[in-house]
């Protein structure tokens, strides 16, 4: 069972994609639903595995956080993997989804009173409802 709101600070989502993804995903969600630093990009642009990671750690900076990961593989995986299982913690839940997209993203901005797991799944849910090909 989740804590109680009042006892949890709402939700962070950090957007970790390769070249301008993350940035242009986060400017599309703003622009959709209005709300403004809920979302923080990261890039891999113009960095090693280990810059990568720090880039990540700082945008988690030890609060509870769903990070959202372009592909289910490579260098933006493997570095929020790493810095999830290098500073887990209760004080710092983090959960990791992959293949992310705008329908999950915004609706993630209107949920962030979930914990971080619950969170997560619903990304999952929402993300997979809305791929489809039209007919």
């Amino acid at each position: 069972m989740s804590e109680p709101l009042a006892a949890r600070e709402p939700l962070v989502g950090v957007v970790v994609c390769h070249g301008g993804l993350a940035a242009a995903l986060v400017d599309a969600v703003e622009h959709i639903s209005g709300l403004r630093d809920v979302l923080i990009p990261v890039s891999n642009t113009g960095c090693d595995r280990a810059s990568l990671e720090e880039r990540v750690d700082a945008a988690v900076a030890g609060r509870p956080a769903v990070v959202f990961v372009d592909m289910a593989t490579g260098s933006c995986l493997f570095a929020a993997l790493h810095r999830v299982r290098a500073h887990a913690t209760a004080e710092a839940d983090v959960k990791v989804v992959t293949g992310v997209n705008l329908p999950m993203l915004v609706d993630f901005v209107f949920n962030r009173a979930l914990a971080p797991a619950e969170a997560a799944q619903r990304a999952l849910a929402v993300g997979e409802r809305t791929i489809r090909v039209p007919s």
